[in-house]
């Protein structure tokens, strides 16, 4: 007996939810442009201005985020020397 594949198995599994994000996002901004089409608009024309404004936030955050890496990694490293080989 062959396995057929469903619809979803032939893409990795973070491509695959990435898709289902992306289809969500458009039927809600076409809910959105049926209810009420000048606030849809208005946030088509804004979004790449705020997405532009959050860039210096998101290296902000990538830099904290290498801090605590490196903190982390300082403070576990005697137990990992001592560990030994496992």
């Amino acid at each position: 007996m062959r396995h057929i594949p469903r619809g979803g198995e032939l893409l990795p599994r973070g491509k695959r939810c990435a898709s289902v994000a992306g289809v969500v996002k458009l039927l809600l901004f076409l809910i959105l442009f049926v209810l009420c089409w000048p606030l849809a608009l208005l946030a088509l024309v804004l979004w790449p201005i705020v997405w532009l404004l959050s860039i210096p936030f998101r290296l902000l955050g990538i830099a904290v985020e290498g801090v605590f890496e490196l903190l982390r990694a300082l403070l576990l490293l005697p137990a990992r020397v001592l560990r030994g080989r496992t």
